[in-house]
């Protein structure tokens, strides 16, 4: 009846209580070993879908970076000795509008490269394709809301980057973008107020004029007064 068990050697030892038991059976109150991180292979270099070009895995990357990524954006930056441009994966009036046109549009608002150049390029380059006017006019609820957040960022190069925008997107739907206009011309106001802004604003806003028409001029005006009609 006793609790020791005896072995042929006459050591004696106690059986191990349900605690002690817990103690060496549970993988989960172990230190778990150090991962061991996979070394990078040299075809990751070569291959820019693999790579994270902020170089900060522990920070979430946006939407647009994602997409990116995954080969979502069916262009890339080339760097030039002189100047960078993009390289289309297929000709880019061949390319449906939506949703590319909205995604490019969002990724006005990245402050890492190339995301800054590759989102702004491609607006531009994507508005540029015959029958532009067409595939842009249907995304325009879809597309002002991305803009009034671009221009409404803290950061002064995205506020540019929407203001041209902006401005290329007029050129291409004309007086359809007055219905919207509204919704953009208030961030458009406050920024006036900076010395900096205040001249590529008005320049703007006489392009918005130039390419909405004379309707456009009452708009401007109920969310800018001191706008001078050109």
């Amino acid at each position: 009846g006793s609790n020791v068990l005896r072995m042929s050697s006459g050591i004696q030892i106690k059986p191990k209580t349900a605690a002690q038991k817990g103690k060496t059976s549970s993988p989960l109150l172990c230190s778990p070993k150090p991962a061991i991180k996979p070394q990078p292979k040299p075809s990751d270099k070569l291959n820019p879908k693999t790579i994270d070009p902020f170089g900060a895995p522990s920070r979430t990357p946006s939407a647009f970076a994602a997409i990116y990524a995954k080969g979502g954006i069916p262009c890339r930056l080339v760097h030039g000795s002189v100047k960078h441009r993009l390289q289309w994966e297929c000709p880019p009036e061949t390319v449906p509008f939506d949703p590319l046109l909205v995604t490019l549009a969002e990724g006005l608002r990245e402050t890492k490269h190339p995301y800054t150049f590759v989102s702004k390029e491609g607006f531009k380059e994507l508005l540029m394709v015959e029958g532009a006017t067409e595939k842009a006019v249907p995304l325009l609820p879809r597309l002002v809301p991305v803009l009034k957040a671009a221009l409404a960022h803290s950061d002064g190069e995205v506020f540019e980057r929407g203001l041209g925008a902006l401005v290329q997107l007029s050129a291409v739907v004309g007086p359809s973008l007055n219905d919207h206009l509204k919704h953009l011309l208030t961030n458009l106001s406050r920024r006036l107020m900076d010395k900096k802004f205040r001249e590529k604003i008005s320049v703007a806003l006489e392009k918005l004029e130039q390419y909405g028409g004379k309707a456009t001029v009452t708009i401007i005006k109920s969310k800018i007064p001191t706008y001078c009609s050109v």
